[in-house]
């Protein structure tokens, strides 16, 4: 086993025999032999693109395939071993399509990614995947560098597309995307620019589908207004929503609407409240803990269903594992996965459960999306040429376990209070509970919502510097961010596309980085590591 694609790598380095993230030996190989396949169909998908052909299940599996191999997403080696059963067949149609609109076989000789033979049991495709892991390729170790930048872009990519399709919204230029770099990450004779250029257009489409998730969400609930959430609870049954998908909790709110059960979010969940099309249902009453890796002490307190929808699950304590749920993508073995839209299980479970009694406790405020922020954009201006508002911090992202991110709870205290802190993302449990103040009657704490949101943040940027006839880089802007998995990645390469430059990152850097690569990415966009709150601050302001 070998794995660092999220931020806790083991030793700073990659996990070798169990992953931090509690990911199984087997999973890791059956992940890295899924990854493997997808790279094949890539190949054979591309190729029919290029002669006009295409087919949305070859386009969905891949995409749906990536997001599984998603930190925190599927841990179940027996589902993952089907699903690379599937994609063999998956793999096979994407070949007959090419030939088909080819007129004729491919002449040349196809990677093995593209040709290979899953073996017939876990035992077998495990040992294949060990075979095809990360470090199974022998190449310069700054490509191999970019290519993983590149892999893990996609991966981050294939979740936000995975909403968005959910919804019913889709891009053929992200399909086609996602086709041309898989195959390009097997053509062995890319060299390190060739792969830099790719990763930058993987953030340029990055850029297209959270404006098209943006779309999708705006459109079927709404744009999210500033809203109140309560922190405490309320008397009745109980269901915990944790994950990122609106149409999930939609349809829960539906089904559960007058039966006595109030639904609560967690984690990315909290941004939910903002939308009025989920805001409107009464018996979604307020959010429950904080970011996702203090389930395990949280979760057993509440006495009610739980249900994952999206890449945030940890090993569940036997305490709560009967009562917990998994749908869409997510998988644990042994714990129930609601397949489709038919949530009476989970209800079920819920009327089973004790519930909450009255317990009213604090109210946080979330839906500051673009579209509320820039509503008051004049008195943001005003405010910033009266100099009441001297600078702006983005400081979120993912939030996790590993020491070192109390420095964000550091950063937003010491924050002047001239300043305002935009946030998204489960970063912001770090510090939305404090209390900041105001400035001018503009919340200094202002919460944009879930990490795909960070496209509203973009806007909120490009808006500012219109106003102010400047650069993104030159307005009193500053990026504190910190990244666990593979979506964050895909956002800083967004951020690199559009050119921002001076991104403060942590809280360390991630270890699939050379030191070549880190310093191509300082010497161009002045990326740098966080240091102390009290040296980043007074490096910022002076």
């Amino acid at each position: 086993m070998f794995c660092y694609q999220c931020e806790q790598a083991a030793q700073g380095t990659g996990c070798t025999k169990i992953g931090v993230c509690g990911k199984q030996p087997d999973v890791a190989a059956l992940q890295d032999l899924l990854l493997f396949e997808l790279k094949g169909i890539g190949f054979w998908a591309n190729l029919a693109r290029e002669k006009g052909a295409k087919e949305s299940a070859i386009d969905l599996f891949v995409v749906e395939g990536l997001f599984s191999t998603v930190t925190n997403v599927d841990f179940d080696a027996a589902n993952l071993a089907e699903v690379i059963k599937r994609g063999a067949a998956v793999r096979e149609q994407a070949r007959q399509l090419y030939e088909k609109a080819n007129g004729a076989p491919y002449s040349g000789n196809a990677p093995e990614a593209a040709t290979f033979t899953p073996a017939a049991d876990i035992t077998g495709l495990v040992a294949q995947g060990e075979a095809h892991g990360v470090k199974s390729v022998a190449i310069d170790p700054d490509v191999k560098s970019a290519i993983d930048i590149l892999t893990y872009g996609l991966k981050g990519l294939a979740a936000y597309a995975d909403h968005a399709k959910i919804l019913g919204y889709e891009d053929e230029t992200i399909y086609a995307f996602f086709h041309k770099a898989l195959a390009a990450t097997l053509d062995t004779s890319l060299g390190l620019m060739d792969v830099v250029g790719l990763s930058m257009e993987c953030g340029a489409v990055n850029l297209t589908c959270m404006g098209l998730l943006n779309k999708a969400n705006t459109d079927t609930y709404g744009h999210p207004v500033p809203t109140p959430v309560q922190l405490g609870t309320k008397s009745g049954k109980a269901i915990l929503v944790s994950g990122h998908d609106l149409r999930m909790l939609e349809e829960l709110l539906k089904q559960t609407e007058g039966k006595g059960i109030n639904i609560y979010t967690h984690g990315e969940m909290l941004p939910a409240h903002g939308y009025p099309g989920l805001k409107k249902y009464s018996h979604l009453v307020g959010n429950y803990g904080g970011a996702w890796q203090d389930q395990a002490k949280e979760f057993p307190e509440f006495p009610g269903a739980i249900i994952f929808n999206t890449n945030c699950i940890q090993r569940p304590a036997e305490s709560y594992k009967d009562r917990l749920f998994t749908w869409g993508l997510v998988q644990w073995p042994d714990v129930k996965h609601i397949d489709g839209w038919d949530f009476s299980e989970v209800i079920a479970k819920a009327q089973e459960c004790e519930g909450f009694a009255d317990n009213p406790g604090q109210e946080i405020l979330t839906g500051f999306g673009h579209n509320a922020v820039l509503g008051v954009a004049d008195k943001v201006i005003e405010a910033v040429k009266a100099g009441a508002i001297k600078h702006f911090f983005l400081i979120g992202g993912c939030d996790g376990a590993k020491s070192g991110r109390n420095y964000y709870t550091e950063f937003a205290e010491k924050a002047p209070k001239d300043t305002v802190i935009l946030t998204l993302a489960c970063g912001k449990y770090r510090f939305n509970k404090l209390d900041f103040g105001d400035i001018g009657g503009i919340p200094r704490l202002l919460d944009v919502g879930q990490c795909n949101d960070a496209y509203s943040a973009i806007q909120i940027a490009v808006a500012l510097a219109g106003a102010f006839e400047c650069g993104v880089n030159d307005l009193p802007l500053s990026m504190i961010l910190s990244w666990y998995e593979q979506k964050a990645v895909v956002i800083l390469l967004t951020l690199l596309h559009l050119g921002i430059k001076n991104i403060k990152l942590g809280p360390t850097l991630p270890a699939f980085v050379t030191p070549n690569v880190l310093s191509f990415l300082v010497e161009n966009f002045n990326i740098a590591p966080i240091a102390t709150a009290d040296e980043d601050l007074k490096a910022i302001l002076g």
